[in-house]
């Protein structure tokens, strides 16, 4: 009796658990899923390296190819297309070095381009002291196609003077002898006593010191390009050439020198725009004596000879070059077509530093070519250049008598 009572009591218990199984897991089924917490996780910063360790590196996930990810082909992007490299600028040749035209004879070889420009005053003298009267009407005229060409007016006077006595001891005038007359008195006139060498000699007998030249004159004469050009003329007779830029207010001028200068192989020196002209001049014979050159040619700024602080700055130049050693040549550039107002200039230069020649530019285009008489007289000092053209090597040596014979033609 008792062990089937005790039989039934567990029976009973063992259905009740079932039955609580079976319920608790029904109530799970119908219970929502657990909303997540509204306190969100702070991931603390990494800590800062002390001084000595080196920072930890963040970690991430590493990246999946497309292969990996497994895209339809129609989203998968396009590969990138290969990246071309950029080829390399050609670096720029080096100027060819030109073989300036020979100095010698080079006046005679632009004779004619001198005749044509200057034909006025040669033929109209000879046209006029061709007249069977000479009269004081004729020699009046005479007179004023000298000063019309720039002679000056003593030196006119002077001309006539004598003309009027010779022909009139000759008598009778054929055309050959009229030549042959006005020839001779108008290289009187020019003078063919000047030494009008360009002065460079330093170099050859002052212990390797390089000849130094300067070249003044205001704007607008044509100065840097005849610096230029006197480079070529030095190469040309077997100089060796350092230029220095010390028109420091024109940036131009500084690159238009270093074309010239690159064109023969010269070594252009210079400094920053606006700065001081005496030490890039200073700066250009130290380099020529270190560099062991013969001639330094010293491009200065075109002063206007109304400005008395550019003028003083000019000969503060002359000065500081000279701590090196003397300056040999200081060349005055003269615009010939500006007549009588290029002799007041070169009045004004010569005040300030001592001129010691003179290049005539644009000679070919005017017939004025009485301003090397007039220069010349004014000055006291030889024309030694001439410019005859826009060429490289236009500028000529003057040589008196092709340039008469040029005025006079044929």
């Amino acid at each position: 009796m008792d062990i089937l009572i005790l039989a039934v009591v567990i029976a009973v218990v063992v259905i009740g658990a079932i039955s609580g199984l079976v319920v608790s897991g029904r109530k799970k089924k119908q219970l929502p899923p657990s909303a997540p917490s509204s306190t969100p996780t702070i991931t603390e910063p990494p800590a800062e390296p002390h001084v000595g360790e080196e920072a930890e590196e963040p970690h991430e996930e590493p990246r999946r190819t497309i292969e990996e990810v497994d895209l339809p082909a129609a989203q998968a992007p396009a590969p990138e297309a290969p990246v071309e490299e950029a080829e390399p600028e050609p670096l720029e040749a080096a100027p060819e070095i030109e073989v300036p035209e020979p100095t010698a004879g080079r006046l005679v070889r632009l004779r004619a381009r001198l005749a044509r420009s200057q034909n006025t005053l040669g033929k109209g003298l000879l046209t006029l002291l061709s007249r069977e009267r000479l009269d004081d009407d004729t020699w009046e005229e005479i007179e004023d196609t000298l000063l019309t060409a720039d002679v000056g007016v003593a030196p006119t006077q002077e001309l006539v003077e004598r003309l009027r006595e010779r022909v009139k001891v000759l008598g009778t005038r054929t055309p050959d002898e009229l030549r042959a007359l006005l020839r001779e008195e108008l290289l009187t006139l020019v003078g063919t006593d000047f030494d009008r060498s360009v002065k460079t000699e330093t170099g050859h007998v002052a212990g390797g010191v390089p000849g130094v030249v300067m070249v003044v004159g205001v704007n607008g004469t044509g100065k840097t390009t005849t610096t230029g050009k006197l480079a070529r003329v030095l190469v040309a007779d077997g100089r060796t050439v350092v230029l220095g830029a010390a028109d420091t207010f024109r940036a131009a001028a500084a690159d238009q020198l270093q074309t010239w200068g690159e064109r023969v192989g010269a070594y252009t020196v210079r400094g920053p725009e606006g700065g001081d002209p005496a030490s890039v001049a200073f700066d250009a014979v130290k380099e020529g004596k270190e560099m062991g050159v013969d001639v330094v040619l010293v491009d200065t700024a075109g002063r206007l000879h109304t400005k008395t602080g550019l003028m003083d700055e000019l000969g503060k130049v002359k000065r500081v070059v000279e701590k090196h050693g003397p300056v040999d040549e200081v060349l005055l550039v003269l615009d010939a077509t500006t007549g009588q107002n290029g002799l007041v200039q070169a009045r004004v230069f010569a005040e300030v530093v001592d001129i010691t020649g003179i290049a005539l530019t644009k000679l070919d285009g005017t017939a004025k070519g009485g301003i090397v008489v007039a220069v010349q007289r004014e000055l006291g000092v030889p024309v030694k250049l001439v410019g005859l053209g826009e060429g490289a090597d236009d500028l000529a040596p003057f040589e008196p008598e092709a340039f008469v014979d040029a005025l006079i033609g044929d």
